[in-house]
């Protein structure tokens, strides 16, 4: 199974492009930040990854708000049919509400 779920805010985002069959293509950077527990020992954890989103969701992503927490979903996959460097393929985007 390749399932991803990470809770990240979205720090740079491209504008929609189209691929040559038509499909809303928006590419972007998330940042997450949390503590976990490694081999019984608080770590902390600090990262970007490069994500992409396709088709409908790719409007939502185009206007989402720079900075703002939410749950990201999707799958890792190689940035190209060559490449061996992932990219986070973003399927589902769950808004995070703070009290």
């Amino acid at each position: 199974m390749n399932r991803v779920w990470l809770e990240a805010s979205i720090i740079e985002r491209s504008p929609i492009r189209y691929t040559p069959a038509g499909v809303p293509i928006v590419q972007c950077t998330l940042v997450h930040r949390s503590e976990v527990i490694e081999a019984g020992v608080r770590r902390k954890v600090e990262m970007t990854v490069p994500a992409v989103v396709a088709g409908e969701l790719s409007g939502l992503l185009a206007c989402y708000e720079l900075g703002r927490l939410a749950n990201f979903i999707g799958f890792l996959a190689p940035r190209s049919l060559k490449a061996h460097t992932l990219t986070f393929h973003i399927t589902e985007l769950q808004e995070i509400h703070k009290d």
